[in-house]
């Protein structure tokens, strides 16, 4: 069985991530729940969550999408339900009516496509299905919430009553209301509603003359509202029909009412339900704002996380728009534990909180932004040490509760076991608490268990190089700058790069090499060589990543390079069809003329017809015999070549056209003003000659062999005449 303590869920900030879905949540009870999520309590479950989520987030890539959920919460009516004698209100009925119709949608939706959402489908498959609700409501509901006329043979016939009166009130009214204006008895307003009953609007001086009810005055009392005596008599048998019409409506609330009874578990059913899929589709939303996937979850003990993020800092930073660094992390049965080491800010808790996370998501049935490649395994039990420990209410120290922590987990640690340490050891002597934190480490890697631990203590990293199972990591950092990367490495301890980041924070150096005197030469050394080989490897690290970038970069040229090709290749082929094609037929076209010629000189049909025959033998003698399948493809493929080069020729086309019009709409040169000398010629002709007079708009233009009369508007200036 399952069980992860609460503490962990605390400890890795499990909290926010239910609130996140809380809020993607569209129902009260749907946000309820969401709040209230824990992990499954077995694997069984696990999985079924698991494909609930990645079943709802698929959708969005198939036509058929699921329908909406949405629900207006039903507890109100429920409680109505269980009270003896009670009756549900117009607008309880509506809201019955919608919620079995929603849940019978989703029953008929998962039925018919149940291959497709297999987990969905059994998830609402218990759920009865009835239209005895809808049905019972409908009889007396029209659809907008009113009830109908015909709910029962009694309401019809007040009702329709009701109308008659209603017309012989405004019948009566009008004459009545004609009458008095026609004597000049009423204001200029003539009419109003006091109380929901029409009255005249008589003016005070004439309200004696008026034969009614007096029903009130307007403020100033100018006006006194009169209801005519023609109206009264038919006005109580109004009400009387109306406050019958009100108990007959109250007859049969109280009847459905009781009808809807029965059904009051399903009701609680049906709501439970659709919250429940309100939670599924939370999920989700936080999927699809995670990029979340569903790793492979494999029965071997086992946990490769490939571009694992941190969900809760990847929402923080896509928001403020800054990069968040993906980990990639292994425990298996070869290297169970996971020893951390290196200067702090490098991201060391991040990782390890990173890990902890994830697995408790995915153990509550949420996807989770890893590469689909990831797998991941199943824990019974996730413990967790990270933060500040100091217990305020218990009066313990932040050391002592640490090792009351340490107890627990080594009364809960097994092979099935999970366990996440944050600053293992910290809180008491440096040696003394060393010494403790390596026996609880032995004591863990003895029982089998998998586990993430932070430290800074050197005999830890030690532990992990000599035994077996355990492996130390460090947080990579910029050799030059000591910048963290944020990267893991497994395989080597991290240095604290103490001293260096002391000097590179303006510590004088006289200082650092006191303080260096004051530590064992063996210690200095261990660490300067691990703080060496972090920088040889920094180094190393970077060039093989540009090395890689480059090799990836010319692979996507070659890539493009080829598919060009490739496309060039086509095309050619394709233009070369088109061209044989059309010469083909201008051929059969030369040769049906060369006959059409012939017979139009000898008039002989049948050696028309016999030649006309011998074409077609010809050409049909050169097709191959495709199928019709076949034939229909290397048509279109012969239109779709044709379409392509007719698109090219539009194109060309428009743009002529477009320089056409540009060109025209260019401002047009000032026409010079033509004199008897000057060497001209007509727009349309090449031929120039020189005026020799101009009278009335006409020029005489001397070709030399021959003189014309021509009109000014048709000449264009060669040269001016000189002078």
């Amino acid at each position: 069985m399952i069980s992860i303590h609460k503490k962990t869920l605390q400890d890795l900030e499990f909290k926010t991530v239910c609130e996140h879905l809380a809020e993607r949540c569209n129902t009260d009870l749907g946000k309820i729940k969401a709040q209230d999520i824990t992990p499954y309590t077995s694997e069984k479950e696990v999985n079924f969550g698991l494909q609930q989520t990645n079943e709802y987030v698929s959708s969005k890539f198939h036509e058929t999408v699921i329908p909406n959920h949405g629900y207006d919460t039903i507890d109100r009516e429920i409680k109505f339900l269980g009270i003896e004698d009670s009756i549900l209100d117009k607008g309880s009925f509506k809201k019955l009516s919608s919620i079995s119709d929603t849940v019978n949608t989703h029953l008929r939706f998962f039925k018919k496509y149940q291959e497709r959402y297999p987990t969905l489908h059994a998830t609402v498959a218990t759920t009865e299905y009835t239209k005895e609700i809808i049905e019972a409501i409908d009889r007396i509901f029209d659809r907008y919430g009113e009830l109908r006329d015909d709910a029962s043979v009694q309401l019809q016939s007040l009702r329709r009553s009701i109308n008659q009166v209603k017309g012989k009130i405004n019948s009566s009214f009008s004459s009545a209301l004609g009458q008095y204006s026609g004597y000049g008895y009423l204001d200029e307003i003539r009419e109003s509603v006091v109380d929901n009953v029409r009255v005249l609007a008589v003016t005070a001086m004439h309200r004696r003359k008026v034969k009614g009810s007096i029903m009130g005055s307007s403020k100033t009392g100018s006006i006194v509202y009169v209801q005519p005596e023609a109206t009264l008599q038919a006005q109580r048998e109004l009400n009387n029909l109306l406050y019958e019409e009100d108990e007959e409506v109250k007859r049969l609330l109280k009847m459905l009412t009781e009808q809807m009874r029965p059904f009051i578990l399903l009701f609680s059913e049906y709501q439970e339900l659709l919250s429940t899929i309100d939670v599924i589709a939370a999920k989700a939303k936080y999927a699809d704002a995670l990029n979340g996937v569903l790793p492979t979850i494999t029965k071997e003990r086992e946990i490769t996380l490939k571009d694992a993020y941190h969900p809760l800092l990847l929402l923080t930073n896509n928001a403020k728009k800054e990069k968040t660094f993906p980990q990639d992390i292994q425990l298996d049965p070869e290297k169970r534990i996971i020893v951390i080491s290196g200067p702090n800010a490098g991201g060391k808790s991040i990782t390890l909180k990173t890990v902890g996370l994830l697995q408790v998501m995915l153990q509550c049935g949420l996807l989770i932004p890893v590469h689909e490649y990831s797998r991941m395994c199943l824990f019974d039990k996730i413990l967790s040490d990270i933060g500040d420990n100091q217990s305020i209410e218990n009066h313990l120290s932040t050391y002592s509760y640490r090792l009351k922590n340490m107890n627990y987990f080594l009364k809960k640690c097994d092979e099935r076991t999970l366990f996440l340490i944050d600053e293992f050891g910290t809180g008491s002597d440096p040696e003394l608490g060393g010494a403790l934190a390596e026996t609880f480490l032995e004591v863990f890697h003895e029982r089998g268990s998998y586990g993430i631990i932070t430290t800074h203590y050197a005999n830890l990293k030690m532990m992990a190089n000599e035994t077996k199972e355990i492996v130390n990591a460090n947080m990579l950092f910029d050799a030059r700058t000591l910048e963290p990367l944020f990267k893991l490495h497994l395989g080597e301890a991290g240095s604290s790069f103490t001293f260096e980041v002391a000097q590179k924070n303006g510590i004088p150096y006289s200082l650092i090499n006191r303080s260096k005197k004051k530590v064992e030469r063996g210690k200095i050394r261990f660490d300067k060589s691990i703080a060496n080989l972090q920088k040889e490897r920094s180094k190393l690290a970077k060039t093989t990543s540009n090395l890689k970038d480059k090799e990836q970069r010319a692979l996507e040229q070659d890539k493009k390079l080829q598919e060009i090709n490739a496309k060039v290749q086509a095309k050619l082929e394709s233009y070369q069809e088109l061209y044989d094609s059309n010469q083909r037929l201008i051929y059969l076209g030369q040769k049906i003329d060369s006959a059409s010629e012939k017979f139009y000189h000898s008039k002989k049909k049948r050696e028309l017809l016999a030649e006309l025959f011998k074409i077609v033998q010809v050409e049909n003698s050169k097709r191959k015999k495709l199928s019709a399948k076949q034939n229909k493809a290397q048509k279109a493929a012969q239109n779709k070549v044709k379409q392509e080069a007719e698109q090219k020729v539009a194109v060309i086309r428009k743009k002529k056209k477009e320089a056409k019009k540009v060109e025209e709409a260019k401002p047009a040169k000032p026409r010079p003003v033509l004199k008897v000398g000057d060497r001209v010629r007509m727009f349309d002709g090449k031929a120039v000659g020189s005026i020799d007079a101009i009278e009335k708009g006409k020029a005489i233009v001397n070709y030399g062999m021959f003189t014309t009369n021509v009109s000014l508007e048709q000449l264009d200036l060669v040269e001016a005449k000189k002078k």
